[in-house]
């Protein structure tokens, strides 16, 4: 069955603008497609008796009215397009993505528009050739989160309903990303309604803004705080010895100064965490903590599993590290909840999933599924962890455990061999004055 789409990217004008060409494919038309807004700009230009599909979610449901409208064509024996009214670019993060990956054999004809985000920087005329792009919109956090820890000094972003500018600010200035000037564009290209605004994000945070809306994320070096930054405190921190263990000194989150600019440590240092009360050495140390992630491979992985996650030093460690992984994170402990909270805040490592409660009862399967595993506690559990992990496990996926006694060397050999898992040769670690740690892995 012939799949013809005619898509026609357009802007927020009341009056738009269209070539000869795009007039003709409009006049000729029979079946149109676009979101209610394109509804109300494009109408008076539809031809009489104009069929209109309204692009509205789930897309599955307009899809299937697309193949009605393609097999009546095809009882016709004709060759009629379905025309299509999307915003800006239609292929930058638009609906001609959508219907390439649903309907890849369909014959596209394309006539784009500037990008909301292109369009912005003209406004600004900003150039944007530098600028590092991220879709919010119907998405989850993950790519912004990535952008800032990878410290990206220009951000365009598409926003939605629910990732506002005040959300997008509010949850910056949260992990102490704070050094950036924010650019809000709201309906661009309506000469009645268009608006460009330039704020501080904590400006940002307290406005409402009218959608459609985008905007840019410049880091600005005048904004940068006159307080020591956060990532300056803990290398000199990292001079103390391993074996001894200095007051905390620990910056609260609400006065967290930027960390965006400054080298981040390769490790975190120990001091730097908030601990459980009266037990500071209770963390994967960063020596260890760095060999573990080695262990873990994570530059290849894609989703992280930390079980027993106690000061979520590992989890943050991952973040940070390797800012496209996925990293949920369990813990049985009550007050690692706030732990994770205070930890992942102070060193800027957002997009973390922590669960609360015993991992062997909690719900698996909304989860993604991992294929990089770390057990860091398992309270006497660990053959009946690893058979609960082999059922999620991602084929090719491994699971590394840190062994401190003969004792739990032996129950992670024999947990490992009694799920049917491969053993990898392990690495012995002697740090300072703690007793000495076996880094064992698993593989599926």
């Amino acid at each position: 069955m012939i799949r013809n789409f005619i898509i026609i990217g357009m802007d927020d004008n009341r009056e738009p603008f269209f070539p000869p060409e795009v007039l003709r494919h409009i006049r000729e038309g029979k079946v149109f497609s676009g979101g209610l807004r394109h509804r109300e700009i494009v109408e008076k230009l539809l031809p009489e008796g104009a069929e209109w599909i309204s692009i509205t979610v789930p897309l599955d449901n307009v899809f299937a009215q697309y193949e009605n409208i393609f097999a009546d064509f095809e009882k016709k024996a004709s060759d009629a397009s379905i025309v299509v009214f999307a915003s800006g670019d239609p292929l930058f993060f638009g609906f001609a993505n959508t219907v390439k990956r649903k309907l890849p054999d369909a014959k596209i004809r394309l006539y784009p528009a500037f990008n909301s985000l292109q369009t912005l920087a003209h406004r600004l005329v900003m150039p944007y050739d530098d600028m590092r792009t991220v879709s919010l919109t119907g998405r989850p956090w993950q790519e912004l989160d990535k952008a800032l820890i990878e410290r990206a000094h220009k951000i365009g972003v598409l926003t939605d309903r629910e990732h506002t500018p005040a959300t997008i600010a509010a949850r910056m200035l949260e992990y102490g990303y704070t050094d950036y000037t924010m650019y809000i564009g709201e309906h661009l290209g309506n000469p009645e309604r268009e608006r460009i605004r330039r704020m501080s994000l904590e400006e940002a945070r307290k406005e409402t803004f009218e959608h459609p809306n985008n905007l840019l994320l410049c880091y600005d070096t005048r904004r940068r705080s006159a307080t020591t930054p956060v990532d300056d405190q803990l290398r000199h921190s990292y001079t103390a010895s391993y074996g001894t263990h200095s007051k905390e000194t620990l910056l609260p989150i609400d006065s967290q100064p930027s960390i965006t600019e400054q080298p981040r440590p390769f490790g975190l240092p120990d001091e730097q965490f908030a601990h459980l009360d009266g037990r500071a050495r209770m963390i994967t140390k960063a020596p260890i903590r760095l060999l573990t992630l080695q262990a873990l491979e994570l530059n290849r992985r894609r989703v992280f599993w930390d079980i027993g996650f106690c000061t979520g030093s590992v989890s943050i460690e991952a973040r940070l590290q390797f800012p496209h992984l996925t990293v949920v994170s369990f813990e049985i402990r009550p007050e690692g909840e706030e732990l994770m909270r205070i930890n992942s805040h102070r060193f800027g490592a957002p997009g973390i999933t922590s669960l609360i409660g015993d991992f062997l009862q909690t719900d698996l399967e909304p989860l993604p599924r991992p294929d990089a595993v770390f057990i860091g506690g398992h309270g006497g559990k660990l053959d009946d962890i690893l058979v609960r992990l082999k059922e999620v496990l991602q084929p090719g996926g491994c699971i590394v455990f840190n062994s401190v006694s003969p004792n739990s060397r032996e129950l992670f050999r024999k947990g490992a061999e009694n799920a049917g898992m491969s053993l990898q040769p392990s690495l012995h670690i002697a740090l300072n004055d703690y007793n000495p740690i076996e880094i064992m892995k698993v593989t599926l």
